[in-house]
């Protein structure tokens, strides 16, 4: 390892928009952060879950039409003797 290349490495601070405040390392010594695992509502269990269940009802609605006989599958030639 190169001697005076790296940067300094530091306990740094931390500082949430929310209040929390912890430590951890780095570069710098102090970091502000508008979000954290306090105040994250997928840490907090105030997440809202999109149900999708719609999203595939409406695929398949939409291509049940199609004729699968129709669709070419690529490699697969059809012998005309």
């Amino acid at each position: 390892m190169k001697k005076e290349i790296h940067p300094e490495y530091h306990k740094a601070l931390v500082h949430c928009a929310c209040g929390h405040e912890f430590e951890t390392g780095s570069t710098l010594k102090e970091i502000k952060v508008e979000i954290c695992s306090q105040c994250h509502p997928f840490f907090t269990g105030k997440h809202k879950l999109i149900d999708t269940a719609g999203r595939v009802e409406r695929f398949k609605k939409k291509y049940e039409n199609i004729d699968k006989n129709k669709v070419k599958k690529p490699g697969v030639k059809k012998d005309n003797n």
